[in-house]
Parts: structure tokens; sequence; C-alpha cells
């Protein structure tokens, strides 16, 4: 096994054990103020949204997570299933392996094999050329690009990437070039509103702002160290409801996404409410194929459906679009981070109105 191998095969066992001891995230500091009279009927809920020019039948997907070994292909290809069965859109791990080792190229292409008709993106670092991004998208015959952004990763990596003075330039070449859609997303570290500025100035038109909360891979990449310990790195970055509260008002000029941390149907309407169109999740899609299998994930993601519909009709709101206008509530060390950060919080509690 080489070295790229191995250590898709280590982010797998150790995001897995994160998600056993996964602490609260600040989606549990968010509530919504209720009003007694929905005045709706749950028939009347649409989860429908759309992404990347594509029309999706429900507003979450199944983020970027892996590939580039043969235990990773088995779990793209149960990933797979559970897209084809559903519907759902989903990305590719880093194709970066393949890239380096075009041996490894079975792991990813896999996802296309199982789900020949499906929304698939390839997933590349921002540090790869044009043509790699248009090599990644030939091997999963990738209808989109993410291009994953994860400096605190590639610094604790111990075989990371060192010079990331280029990043911004590549992202802008590779939107201009490689002639698919394309997004750009945190790998769980949240973006600030400078950062989505940074990207709408270089032609990025969807940004996966992708906060703390899930799969932590700075503590992952510590966590494979042999010298020196990075651990106080571990709690890097910002969250995914404080990432989208940065954003907020840029929403007219990016389209947001939203992943880190979502676990649940309620955390997906959460994020939705803040302003993300549609939500990534990685961590919990991995944990239920590798422990339950496809049939019972698609189960399980069929009774995240219904309690969807439950939530939307109890807020009163008939669709994805309409949750940008219900009444959140924040706990005390959000409302600090947007005092500090001239973030007008207040508005958020009086949007019914």
């Amino acid at each position: 096994m080489n070295i790229d191998s191995k250590r898709k095969d280590e982010h797998v066992e150790l995001a897995e054990k994160q998600y056993q001891t996964a602490s609260q995230s600040d989606f549990q500091k968010i509530r919504f103020v209720h009003h007694s009279f929905p005045q709706i009927k749950t028939d009347d809920v649409s989860l429908a949204s759309h992404m990347l020019g594509h029309d999706m039948p429900l507003p979450f997907y199944i983020n970027g997570m892996t590939g580039g070994s043969d235990k990773t292909k088995d779990i793209n290809a149960r990933l797979a299933e559970v897209a084809k069965e559903l519907n759902l859109v989903m990305a590719s791990g880093s194709v970066s392996a393949a890239i380096k080792h075009p041996e490894l190229s079975d792991s990813f292409r896999v996802i296309r094999e199982v789900n020949p008709n499906g929304f698939v993106l390839a997933n590349v670092g921002a540090h790869h050329s044009v043509e790699n991004a248009k090599r990644a998208v030939a091997i999963l015959e990738a209808n989109a690009l993410q291009i994953h952004v994860n400096a605190p990763q590639e610094l604790v990596m111990p075989e990371g990437d060192r010079d990331l003075s280029m990043w911004l330039n590549q992202i802008e070449q590779i939107v201009a070039n490689v002639g698919v859609p394309v997004m750009v997303k945190e790998v769980g570290f949240g973006m600030s509103r400078e950062t989505v500025q940074q990207l709408i100035n270089v032609g990025v038109e969807w940004v996966d702002v992708s906060g703390r909360g899930g799969t932590n891979f700075a503590a992952i990449e510590n966590a494979r160290r042999t010298t020196f310990s990075y651990d106080d790195l571990e709690n890097w970055g910002q969250s995914t409801v404080i990432s989208l509260l940065e954003a907020h008002d840029m929403a007219d000029d990016v389209h947001l996404l939203a992943s880190g941390g979502v676990k649940s149907p309620y955390d997906i309407i959460k994020a939705l409410s803040l302003g993300a169109e549609a939500v990534g999740l990685s961590g919990q899609f991995l944990h239920m194929v590798v422990n339950d299998g496809p049939e019972k994930t698609i189960e399980t993601v069929e009774a995240w459906k219904e309690k969807m519909i439950a939530i939307m009709t109890l807020l009163g709101k008939t669709s994805v679009k309409e949750l940008q206008k219900t009444d959140l509530i924040f706990q005390r060390d959000i409302i600090d981070w947007c005092d500090m950060r001239g973030i007008d919080y207040r508005k958020f509690s009086k949007r019914s109105n």
C-alpha cells in the first residue's frame, strides 16, 4: 500500500473515532421562536432546492469524504448506492491520490459506475492546476467540481503542503477554465466574511463555509504525527453557524452552502434558516454506511425527510427559501462573536414580522 492509500484509510478510521466522541456543536446553541399557528399543512411543504445548476429533491447532499484505497473504494460504492436510491448529489473525496497514482482511479470511478446518472462532484485541493482539475472531472465523469481549502490541515499534516501562496490564483484559473460549475469549500475550519469576499473577487459563485463541529482534520493529522504535537491548533477556526452569520449579508453576491457538524434534520433546517441553500453531510453519512450499510442508511434518510417536513410545518414555511424568514435566538457566545465582528444578530430574532 502506498503512502497516499495508507493516509486515506487512516483518515477514515480517525474520522469514525471522532464521530463517536463528538461534542456539542453550535447548532445546539440556536432556538426557533415558536409561533402557535403555522397556518399550513404538511402537504404544502416542499424540500426541493437547487445547487450548481442542478435541481435537487432534497436540500442536502453527501459531501466529499474519501477514495484512494481498496477500503475507501468500498465506502464510495456504498455512498453512491445511497445517492442513487435517494437522488442525492454526491461529492468524492480528494482525487489527488488518483492524479498522482492513476492505479487508484477506480476507487473514485466506482461512484459513477454505481450511479451512472447521478449528479457527481469531483474534488481537488486549491493547489492543483487547471489540467489536474480537468483530470479529476474526467475520472468521475463529474457534473461539477469541488475545490477544498484546508490550510490548517496541510500545516499539521506531516507530508502536507507548505506553500500556500498561490491558492487563490489557482482557484481563479480553475473557475475560469475547468468547464464545469465549481464549488469552493473549507474542510471544517469555517470561513470569515473576508474569505468569502476573496472568493467572490476571483469569480467563485458557490461557497461551502464548512465550519467547526464535524470532522476535525487538524486533530486527525495531529494523531498521525510521530514528532511534536500540534494539539493547540485542534480548536482552530469558526463553527458552521458563525461562518454562515459572517457571510449572511453576502448572499446577493454568492450562493452559500453549509457543512460541518450537521448530524440531524433539525441541524439541516437551522443551517438553511441561516442562509444556506443546501447542506452537506460527510461524517454522518460515513458513520451510517460503515456501521449500518446502504439499506439502513436509506431508511434513516427517508425518516429524515418526514422529520424535516414536520419541522417546516411547525415553522409555517412551505419552501427552503422561506426558512430564511424564521425567527432565531442565539446563545451568549454566538452573540459575543457577533458583537465583536459587527454582525447584526438581533435582526434574526424578528424576521417573520
